[in-house]
């Protein structure tokens, strides 16, 4: 039992530092983007990724954990014939999956683009990004089989070379089509607007991105000895069922979460309202482009970094969750609950508190070529705070609900937060605009957070010690008025936005955590049976 842990711990480990390394060259991806594109053409960009990510997620998110259990339980079993035969057979069936979805982008190219953006300048970066469906599917099937065989360093290191190819190839393919913007313009349908064109360029990063993932097992493939597991028990067609019924409802799950995407680029552009004094070099007919392109990628760029990291340190939970509810073990129960709640929460509330008070020297510094889009962003960026905390704290009870036997809650909840969403971009965006978008995500996760520990306390029967979580809002505060001085100084000082922004997060983080220490204590804060239940 504690090899099998170890095990686990050490696949945990590799997969949380590659998603993360992946996360990084994710933005130094997308913040150049931004900085060359502008508001106008990450619209472009942005518009194209809405209609890419739902049709990925329905074809790829539920892959891997599908292949990767049924190959684990034939493996366990010593059936390495059905093994080798759900390799195959999940790589032919979702290769044919991922076909399809690339074709349903394309098809969806020319009205998507005519929809959301009123023209046809978003088709070609549509075009572009739609092969990644059918690469991304390839992979996922190849990664399942690797997590199956608990062999976590596949998945890791093509998620690295993922995030290396699509910074990388993406930031010289926009840079490239910058400086021929002209010359591209003359040759490709749909626009002559060079942004558009670029925005193209940088996205089809994202394509070979995932095309180098394919090589990737491709080589690795090569190198492996060839098959000599006995006959498969499992049929084919019984196999392929299992792998439809099994990756279907995960899939469904992550279309419904890229649901408030869509909703921001439908509500934006539409209910933008033309201010009286628009930003320089943007005309009245671009402006709700201006606003949309700004806000997702700037201010969603910023939002989405630290829940990422708190999604994986959250799955760490879920083998406690799993086995103490098996057991019945209330009181591991519980411990394991309370600890990855507050765990999320002391890593989330800092740096929220730290993005707030900072958000126009953090925005400055990201994004110098682009003034008005980064002023644009400063308010949206400190209503989305709230917000992202509450994300942060939603994802590992999202993954405690499937371990206790909810495993539909997260989607009927998600389901209910789209709606929430729907609801207020279409009341405060008109009013508010990019502002009243960040406010309607931070309700939306509001919601989506109580409604998920409703139902997860109803079906644990377990409470929380408020005591802890009362101490990190606490700190929490006291950090963001520590960062507040230490800027506010270094500024009258005449210090530039790094000084301020490595000032005020040094002052901020220490007070941070010597308050946490004095308020909670030593044994309160106790983070170690997450990893050693």
């Amino acid at each position: 039992m504690a090899l099998k842990k170890q095990n686990f711990l050490k696949g945990s480990v590799i997969l949380m530092l590659s998603a993360a390394a992946a996360k990084l060259l994710g933005a130094i991806f997308r913040i150049p983007l931004t900085n060359m594109l502008g508001g106008a053409g990450m619209s472009c960009f942005s518009c194209a990724y809405t209609v890419f990510l739902p049709v990925y997620a329905l074809t790829t998110a539920g892959i891997s954990s599908a292949s990767a259990r049924m190959t684990a339980e034939c493996r366990a079993l010593g059936l390495d014939g059905d093994v080798q035969r759900i390799r195959r057979v999940s790589f032919i069936l979702f290769s044919a999956f991922g076909l399809a979805g690339s074709g349903a982008v394309i098809l969806l190219a020319v009205p998507f683009s005519l929809w959301s953006c009123g023209s046809y300048e978003a088709v070609p970066a549509i075009l572009m990004i739609s092969p990644a469906v059918l690469f991304g599917c390839m992979t996922a099937s190849e990664r399942g089989y690797y997590e199956g065989l608990s062999n976590m360093y596949p998945t890791a290191v093509s998620q690295t070379i993922e995030g290396f190819i699509k910074a990388g190839a993406g930031i010289a393919l926009c840079v490239c089509a910058v400086h021929n913007g002209e010359r591209l313009a003359a040759v490709i349908p749909w626009t002559d607007d060079t942004r558009s064109i670029a925005a193209a360029a940088g996205i089809l990063g994202v394509t070979l991105s995932s095309l180098g993932a394919v090589v990737f097992f491709a080589v690795l493939k090569l190198f492996q000895p060839g098959n000599t597991a006995g006959k498969p028990i499992k049929s084919r067609k019984s196999t392929a069922s299992e792998l439809l019924r099994t990756s279907f409802p995960a899939g469904l799950s992550a279309v419904v979460t890229n649901l408030t995407a869509i909703i921001d680029m439908w509500t934006i552009i539409a209910c933008t309202q033309i201010p009286d004094r628009l930003p320089a070099g943007v005309s009245s007919a671009d402006y709700p482009q201006f606003v949309y392109g700004s806000f997702a990628g700037i201010a969603l760029t910023i939002f989405n970094l630290v829940p990422s990291v708190t999604n994986m340190l959250g799955k760490g939970v879920i083998p406690v969750i799993t086995g103490a509810w098996a057991a019945g073990d209330g009181v591991s129960l519980r411990r394991g609950t309370q600890q990855a709640l507050l765990t999320a929460a002391v890593l989330s509330v800092p740096c929220a508190a730290g993005l707030a008070v900072l958000a126009p020297q953090v925005l400055a510094f990201l994004f110098p070529e682009r003034t008005a889009e980064a002023e644009l962003c400063v308010m949206p960026v400190r209503l989305l705070m709230p917000g992202m905390v509450m994300l942060c704290l939603a994802y590992p009870v999202f993954g405690m609900l499937q371990s206790t036997g909810k495993p539909a809650a997260p989607l009927k909840i998600m389901l209910i937060g789209a709606g929430v969403k729907l609801a207020g971009n279409l009341l405060l965006v008109p009013a508010m605009g990019a502002d009243g978008a960040a406010a309607a995500t931070t309700i939306c996760y509001a919601v989506i957070l109580f409604s998920a520990l409703a139902a997860y306390f109803r079906q644990a029967g377990v409470r929380l010690d408020i005591l802890p979580f009362a101490a990190v809002l606490y700190s929490g505060g006291m950090c963001m008025g520590a960062a507040y001085l230490a800027a506010d100084l270094t500024s009258r000082g005449g210090a530039g936005a790094l000084v301020q922004i490595v000032s005020a997060a040094a002052a901020g983080g220490m007070l941070y955590i010597v308050c946490l220490w004095l308020a909670a204590g030593r044994k309160t804060l106790n983070f170690r049976g997450v990893a050693g239940e």
